[in-house]
């Protein structure tokens, strides 16, 4: 659903064509978004399939490939405030593949959780410097509101390093099996 809604939420500024907003994507929604470029294409193709954006032209500079042209219409407008709408709703409780891990720890050596958190350690302390300097050099150029998509990200990466540091604590003091 969230590739769908940016795409639809890019179009509605300007008509874009599929490498567009992947750059879009890239530089300004990478830390806090995970959409695959392969997706875009698919999103694009089954969005126009369902009527509600349309493909405006096709364009070619040299050799290079032809590109699509998008522009969203009135249907995509309509859905792109009903999946708006349903994000803000979404109370879901999120689930994390690591605790299933924790759950049938037992079956590997200690060691290896205890590299693994280390290594998780190092990974959450890495993703904090990017999104810091990437906040830095985005400063200039971003909306007010995007200090919060920053700081939620943020948050969620030191809340889940302070509990990783835990955990490890805990495996190395034999507090778990």
């Amino acid at each position: 659903m969230s590739t769908r809604l940016v795409i639809l939420g890019l179009l509605q500024e300007r008509t874009l064509y599929g490498y567009e907003i992947k750059q879009i994507i890239e530089e300004h929604m990478g830390d806090w978004t995970s959409i695959a470029f392969g997706s875009i294409y698919f999103a694009l193709a089954k969005l126009t399939e369902e009527g509600f954006i349309e493909k405006v032209a096709t364009e070619q500079e040299g050799n290079r490939p032809s590109r699509s042209v998008y522009q969203i219409n009135e249907a995509g407008r309509t859905e792109f405030q009903r999946l708006l709408r349903e994000i803000w709703h979404d109370t879901t409780q999120r689930t994390f593949d690591l605790d299933i891990g924790l759950f049938f720890s037992r079956a590997l050596p200690q060691q290896e959780i205890r590299d693994s958190l280390s290594q998780r350690i190092t990974e959450l302390e890495a993703a904090l410097q990017h999104l810091a300097a990437h906040q830095t050099e985005q400063e200039a150029g971003i909306p007010p509101i995007a200090h919060a998509i920053f700081d939620h990200t943020r948050v969620h990466l030191q809340a889940e390093l302070r509990w990783t540091r835990d955990l490890l604590e805990g495996f190395e003091r034999g507090a778990y099996p």
